[in-house]
Order: structure tokens, then sequence, then C-alpha cells
């Protein structure tokens, strides 16, 4: 389920706020260069925006990572699904950040479908 994005909407918003993990309940720092949106400890996210940082969608649901990808350009790619509306959504994960980088034997773990 995909939501409808006007053409004259901005793709991006950064919204680098720290936050406490609804999944987990670990303190997540900013990453200080880009919008942090999950939780680098379990990888679960919130179902918030439409474009990234927009704060536009009003579902909220819990966003679960279901896989990961692996792209040579920008390395590890989660892949969510809300579990309130089922939406799909694809995220640039934050291996090379300097604090909190998001788990590296998840995202494994992810990719070989075993999590």
């Amino acid at each position: 389920m995909e939501e409808k994005i006007p053409v004259s909407q901005k793709r991006f918003s950064k919204n680098d706020a720290g936050f406490i993990c609804k999944s987990c309940g670990k303190e997540v720092l900013p990453l200080g260069y880009t919008s942090r949106n999950h939780c680098p400890f379990c990888l679960f996210s919130l179902h918030l925006d439409i474009n990234p940082g927009d704060r536009a969608s009003d579902c909220g649901g819990l966003l679960e990572p279901i896989r990961a990808e692996t792209d040579p350009k920008k390395g590890f790619i989660i892949v969510h699904r809300c579990q309130k509306c089922g939406a799909i959504r694809r995220n640039r994960a934050a291996t090379d950040a300097k604090n909190q980088p998001d788990d590296i034997d998840l995202l494994i773990k992810l990719t070989a479908r075993e999590f």
C-alpha cells in the first residue's frame, strides 16, 4: 500500500531529532548529518512520514523491518512494513554513523531473511 505523494510536495525534509524507540525503549540520538528515522538497535521505525522527514502521515503505526537489501552505492536498504496500515517503506541504513550506527548483525540477518 503506497501513499500518493503530490508532485509539488518537497521530497525530503531534514528532521534529525532524537527519540525513544517505541519498540525496544532505547534512547536514539540524532545522526547529525541527515534525518534519523529508525532505531539503530532494533531497526524499527514509526510511520510518521509521507516523504522523509515531513511528519505528514497520520498513521503512526510501528514500521517493522522485514528485510534488508544491498545497494552498491547506498549500502544496506531497510524495508519496513507498517503493522497498522501495511504500508511498505524503504530506508537507507546508517552503518557509518559516528554515534549509534545501525546494528550490522541485524542488517545481515535481515538480508539473509533470518530475522
